[in-house]
C-alpha cells in the first residue's frame, strides 16, 4: 500500500464487486458457490503506521464488498482500494448479533492487537 492512494477516487460499487469476485476466483474459489453479497459501500479502516520514526493513526479507505457464506453462515469481505486492487480480505468471520460485534479474532486490526497486549500502543 502506498500513501499515493490517499484521496484518489474509489471504484464504483459495480467495479468493486467485479474486482472482489475476480479476487475470489483466484484466491478463495471455494466461496464462490456459497456466497451472497449483502452490501457494498465505502469503508474506512483505522490503522497505525510508523513514518519518520513516529507512529501515526491513519485510515485505509476502500469499497467494502461484504458477503455471507450461505453454507455455514459465516461472513467474509474484500475491501477494494483506489488502485483497483483488493487491499484487505477476511473470511470465516463469526458475528454475534447482540451486542453487534464479531466473535472472531481481529488479527488485521491494530486496536484489537493493542487491547490483547499483542502490539505496542501509540504513545
Amino acid at each position: 500500500m502506498s500513501l499515493d492512494l490517499v484521496n484518489r477516487p474509489l471504484p464504483s460499487k459495480k467495479e468493486a464487486e467485479e474486482i472482489a469476485l475476480r479476487f475470489l476466483r483466484k484466491h478463495a474459489p471455494d466461496l464462490l458457490p456459497v456466497l451472497t453479497i449483502r452490501w457494498i459501500d465505502r469503508h474506512d479502516e483505522p490503522l497505525r503506521a510508523v513514518r519518520d520514526g513516529r507512529t501515526e493513526d491513519l485510515a485505509l479507505t476502500g469499497m467494502k464488498v461484504k458477503m455471507r457464506n450461505t453454507a455455514d453462515g459465516r461472513w467474509f469481505w474484500a475491501i477494494v482500494g483506489a488502485d483497483r486492487e483488493v487491499i484487505v480480505f477476511e473470511r470465516d468471520i463469526v458475528w454475534i448479533n447482540i451486542p453487534g460485534r464479531r466473535q472472531t479474532e481481529k488479527w488485521l486490526h491494530d486496536g484489537w492487537l493493542v487491547e490483547k497486549g499483542l502490539a505496542a500502543s501509540a504513545s
